[in-house]
């Protein structure tokens, strides 16, 4: 099995910056996909930023490229999401996930495709 914790949600204004993190625990060997997901109150959960656990390319939901910066630290477990110039749009729970597998195709935007999921960290980005 495998935890997963996320941090460093919080309150910002449009334009702000925050970190979020997520650690993974237990067989984190198993660990070959990562991602980030959020839910908006009334909206279905969805894909946000992808990466592989030992790198290569990355995948961003169109509305955060170019201002969202997916990351991982090897060495600590840990999976980072930069957000930068943030909108009102992006208040949501943010959720990591994982997956034993490497998800390929639609699968990687898709929640589906993961079998991890941490308990999420609330953003609120005030206008």
């Amino acid at each position: 099995q495998v935890q997963l914790v996320e941090s460093g949600g919080g309150l910002v204004q449009a334009g702000g910056s925050l970190r979020l993190s997520c650690a993974a625990s237990g067989r984190t060997s198993s660990i070959y996909t990562m991602g980030w997901f959020r839910q908006a109150p009334g909206k279905e959960r969805e894909f946000v930023a992808h990466m592989y656990w030992s790198g290569g390319s990355t995948y961003y939901a169109d509305s955060v490229k170019g201002r969202f910066t997916i990351s991982r630290d090897n060495a600590k477990n840990t999976m980072y999401l930069q957000m930068n110039s943030l909108k009102p749009e992006d208040t949501a729970v943010y959720y990591c996930a994982a997956a034993r597998g490497k998800v390929v195709g639609s699968l990687r935007f898709d929640r589906r495709g993961y079998d991890y999921w941490g308990q999420g960290t609330q953003v609120t980005v005030s206008s």
